[in-house]
């Protein structure tokens, strides 16, 4: 596996140790057992796999690499790297501007930026559109194009699906840059639309009839569905892709949710209807959920979910370890304000809020620890050292990775 040269300040010497150790001793990423760090009355539990991903730790290496190479030039980004602040406010330190939010809204005008600028395209990837403008202003960007290839391997099942008469529907959130990108992209093709969730999914196949209302189709996606969307012709054959990191196993029911529509729908030849897309689902992605998922029958106690509050695929691992405990999703240590009180972020409706007494008095402690694939190792480390403080833990990090269970 490639090593990618990611500055030091994200790298953690703890937890390095650990990926360190697990690499060594399972080489071909075949177990997904957590591990345990005891610290005598603490016991952490770290899944298999968390933090940065090799599209991430390929676009933050990409964007220093930037810095390095154009001393005195302007440096932009179309919108943020990565969804982790931490990384987002160094790349500003060091002289890079965003050129979009992470919505899509202009922060600098397109035309300010010249030939001569370098622009760095993110992991999310941009859509064709942005692709084409830069291209006539003769900016070059194919030398600090971070686009996760995963990504780019949606794009590229979208197109052999797409020029096959299929329809795109792409599993994401209306929003996030990287599904606005794959809109874009699939769009190039075929027709597409964006669902949500397995509601909307549902609501979607409710229009996959002889004579499907119109008006009602166009007032529920018309915001989701490509230009010249013709609702009477365009789902009667279909592929589902995705968001990379959008809960994995989300993505398959609804794809298997529409091979059975069109099964009922098409009976015998339902296989002329519907494209088998289960190859596009990220492998980072699913190993990180699945880590997770394995977690849960560590018999914690609680759960710390470290990273960027934008971060889709921070949210689903919380969301996942929230189904059987207390799942806190914290940016950082200081979010841990004492004892007593846990200050964390609510996703679901995108606001902080603050528990109290949220350390049970447990000897031992089980703790679950673990991170999105934006958030820097140093930033979980600092996370699980705030809590040891706390809890007044009884050995040091060095003695409990001597007795480390990987």
């Amino acid at each position: 596996m490639k090593k990618f040269d990611i500055p030091e300040k994200f790298r953690s010497g703890l937890i390095g140790e650990v990926k360190l150790r697990r690499r060594l001793s399972d080489p071909r990423k075949q177990n997904f057992d957590p591990g345990i760090l005891d610290f005598g009355n603490v016991r952490i539990v770290l899944p298999r796999h968390f933090g940065f991903c090799y599209g991430v730790e390929n676009a933050i290496e990409t964007s220093y690499r930037a810095i390095r190479e154009n001393p005195g030039k302007r440096l932009f980004l179309l919108s943020e790297m990565i969804h982790n602040p931490v990384v987002n406010d160094d790349l500003v330190a060091n002289g890079i501007r965003f050129i979009m939010d992470t919505k899509g809204n202009q922060l600098i005008d397109w035309d300010e930026i010249t030939s001569d600028d370098i622009v760095i395209i993110p992991a999310f990837g941009t859509t064709v559109e942005i692709e084409q403008l830069l291209e006539k202003k003769g900016v070059e960007v194919k030398n600090y194009n971070t686009t996760c290839p995963f990504v780019e391997k949606v794009w590229k099942r979208s197109s052999e699906i797409g020029t096959k008469g299929h329809t795109i529907i792409i599993h994401g959130k209306l929003h996030h840059e990287e599904t606005r990108a794959t809109f874009s992209h699939s769009y190039q093709n075929a027709p597409a639309v964006i669902v949500r969730n397995m509601a909307e999914a549902e609501k979607l196949a409710s229009f996959m009839v002889e004579n499907p209302d119109v008006e009602a189709f166009e007032k529920e996606f018309g915001r989701k569905v490509s230009a010249g969307f013709d609702v009477k012709k365009d789902l009667a054959k279909v592929g589902v892709v995705n968001q990379t990191t959008m809960l994995a196993t989300e993505t398959q029911s609804i794809s298997d949710f529409f091979r059975v529509v069109m099964q009922n729908r098409f009976g015998d030849s339902w296989k002329d209807h519907f494209a088998d897309t289960r190859d596009t689902l990220c492998y980072a992605t699913n190993d990180n959920q699945d880590s997770t998922l394995k977690s849960l029958q560590s018999g914690a106690h609680f759960a710390l979910v470290v990273g960027g509050y934008n971060s889709s695929n921070t949210a689903q691992i919380a969301g996942i370890l929230a189904e059987k405990m207390p799942a806190y999703y914290v940016s950082g240590p200081e979010d841990l304000l004492d004892t007593q009180k846990i200050r964390h972020f609510d996703y679901p409706t995108q606001k902080m809020s603050e528990t109290n007494n949220w350390i049970p008095s447990q000897n031992p402690l089980v703790v679950v620890i673990t991170s999105g694939a934006s958030c820097p190792d140093t930033i979980l480390e600092s996370v699980l050292i705030r809590l040891l403080e706390l809890t007044e833990a009884e050995r040091e990090p060095a003695e409990a990775l001597e007795s480390l269970i990987c």
